[in-house]
């Protein structure tokens, strides 16, 4: 299994938007979905339930033949505005 590596930024942010390190881990390795992200970066996708409400984790990163690197992650509420469908 591919290591993944948060870098420092992304993990002080994370930390500040309340999203659990394993919650990233998660993602990255069990994601639902994978879409293209800017700059040959990768997207992955995973809906989390907090307080009775839907939200969808999206991770940042990029990809290694060694590791994964996660650029960023947060959630949102709009779900729709993301989730691409037939994927």
């Amino acid at each position: 299994m591919k290591k993944i590596e948060i870098i420092p930024i992304a993990e002080r942010k994370a930390k500040k938007r309340g999203i659990k390190k394993e919650w990233i881990e998660d993602t990255i390795t069990n994601p639902i979905q994978v879409v293209d992200g800017y700059g040959g970066r990768k997207v992955a996708h995973k809906r989390i339930l907090i307080d009775n409400k839907e939200y969808l984790l999206r991770v940042v990163y990029e990809e290694t033949e060694e590791m994964y690197i996660v650029v960023t992650a947060y959630l949102t509420s709009q779900i729709s505005r993301y989730w691409k469908e037939g994927q």
